[in-house]
């Protein structure tokens, strides 16, 4: 198969806390030179990307694709599909399939599956039960970005609840182990009183106060306990409280840190108030709080005592979405419009463009040790994004793309609009359009 040598020429690079213009070279699947704006690099196919933004690929650490077994949901080709149309040239996906990756051979079919069906890079976690310690002792660190533990909130039998299994997990897993942080003792306790009061019909603006501020605090507050303890490599998922963001540092570089966060762009975006507007599409757990946990978030992202942005797209069929709050499942799509939403949110000055690409890009790769990949360096995979600025669009049924068909977004006007995604130096999307020829990548990391 040939290679294409790509100029990328006249667009403003965010990389590394700069904007600058700069000229690209890709030689697929690597960037082979950064070069001044208007340097000769002979034959090459020529994209003048004058006026527009040039940044890595993001890294969304947290998607769940829904293959095996969940794919009326969504499967990996079609959500990888709607991934690089945002910009997002990496995925990592979450273990609650049907079956559970919860140990190698399933593991090893995802990997297979994708090899052949994902258009973005991708890479599975292995799901922790309380007896698979052995299939978690067994992993190739440079293979996975790590183990996923649900600390109280249970997805089928997934849920964390022996006490001798959390330690071994945390005082022997040879990875990073990512949390997802909700008390179930307390989420039980929570809805019972609801029930007691609605019986089936409670109101969804209580799920703010069911899957609670203090089940959250109380589950992450264990975690960090524990990898204090063990001195255990921990990711804590999609904060999503005021009280969360106080159990984090930001006294070192993310990178140097043992313990760390994510937050996802509905936390950042929703507060409870959209309940109204949005009902059970903006259902997830953990879920969005108050104004003053927005806020929050906002502040511990900015300061940096969270790390990373991801997005937790978990999609269900509009049909399922419009069940009664009991019967609703949680969760929604997002990978498609996560950069645009954070764009916009820098368009609104909440924070820097070079920030957008710090916590979407570099804090990824830095966070999971990725082999190449999140920067633009020569020599380092050419996932690379162009995003126009001044392309306003507005998110509706003809130019979503998930599986599910909808989205949260829907009715959002963004000022700016994702035109080029490569991948391993592969345009895989142009101005709407797919070149479908090649596929994505397993990501590697740097563990061993």
């Amino acid at each position: 198969m040939k290679m294409q040598k790509t100029l990328i020429t006249g667009a403003k690079m965010i990389n590394e806390g700069n904007i600058q213009e700069m000229d690209i070279l890709i030689e697929e699947p690597y960037i082979a030179s950064i070069m001044r704006a208007g340097t000769n690099a002979g034959k090459a196919c020529v994209i003048e990307a004058q006026g527009k933004y040039l940044l890595p690929g993001i890294i969304d650490e947290h998607v769940h694709f829904r293959e095996p077994g969940l794919t009326h949901k969504a499967d990996i080709y079609t959500e990888s599909r709607a991934a690089v149309a945002g910009g997002v040239t990496s995925f990592m996906d979450m273990p609650n399939t049907i079956p559970q990756t919860t140990n190698h051979k399933t593991l090893e079919w995802k990997l297979k599956r994708a090899s052949k069906s994902s258009l973005a890079n991708y890479a599975f976690y292995l799901g922790a039960t309380n007896d698979n310690l052995n299939e978690i002792l067994d992993i190739d660190p440079a293979m996975i970005p790590g183990v996923k533990v649900f600390m109280g909130a249970s997805t089928g039998n997934m849920r964390i609840d022996d006490e001798e299994t959390l330690i071994n997990i945390f005082s022997k897993a040879p990875c990073l182990i990512a949390v997802h942080c909700e008390d179930e003792d307390l989420i039980r306790k929570n809805l019972a009183y609801y029930q007691s009061i609605y019986a089936k019909d409670i109101p969804l603006e209580y799920h703010s106060l069911i899957r609670s501020a203090d089940a959250c605090q109380k589950s992450t507050q264990k975690a960090i306990a524990l990898a204090r303890e063990y001195d255990s490599r921990l990711h804590v998922l999609h904060l999503s409280s005021v009280e969360e963001t106080k159990l984090f540092t930001n006294k070192l570089p993310s990178n140097q840190k043992q313990i760390t966060s994510e937050v996802c762009i509905h936390h950042l975006w929703f507060s409870n108030i959209d309940y109204k507007e949005k009902g059970t599409k903006i259902k997830w757990n953990p879920s969005i709080k108050t104004p003053a946990d927005k806020k929050a978030l906002w502040e511990a992202l900015l300061d940096d005592r969270i790390d990373a942005v991801a997005t937790d797209h978990a999609p269900h069929t509009l049909h399922e979405k419009q069940n009664p709050y009991l019967s609703c499942p949680s969760g929604a799509p997002m990978v498609q419009h996560s950069l645009s939403a954070m764009f916009e949110m820098a368009f609104q000055r909440k924070l820097e463009l070079t920030r957008v690409v710090e916590k979407m890009c570099h804090a990824p790769a830095l966070l999971f040790n990725i082999h190449k990949r999140g920067f633009i360096r020569e020599g380092y995979f050419a996932d690379l994004v162009l995003i126009d600025p001044n392309e306003p669009w507005e998110v509706n049924s003809s130019n979503i793309l998930y599986k599910c068909g909808w989205s949260p977004m829907e009715g959002t006007h963004f000022s700016s609009r994702v035109t080029h995604t490569w991948v391993n130096g592969h345009l895989v999307y142009k101005k709407g359009l797919f070149d479908e020829s090649r596929k994505g990548m397993q990501l590697m990391f740097d563990n061993r």
